[in-house]
């Protein structure tokens, strides 16, 4: 596993931020859908879990 310097690491923050900000209006809608998309799944399975074992800290 790499290791970054604190100043290594606070500079490709910056970096990945100002690409974020450059993104097109598509790109964003694109991706904020998908991150929805991926957490509704996540939630659908916890429930699942949850109601078929019993056990809701499973599904937590």
């Amino acid at each position: 596993m790499a290791y970054l310097l604190p100043a290594e690491f606070a500079t490709k923050m910056v970096d990945a931020g100002e690409a974020k900000i450059y993104m097109s209006t598509r790109d964003t809608l694109i991706r904020a859908y998908m991150a929805g998309a991926i957490l509704a799944l996540a939630a659908v399975f916890a429930v699942t879990i949850a109601v078929q074992t019993g056990v809701f800290l499973l599904g937590a």
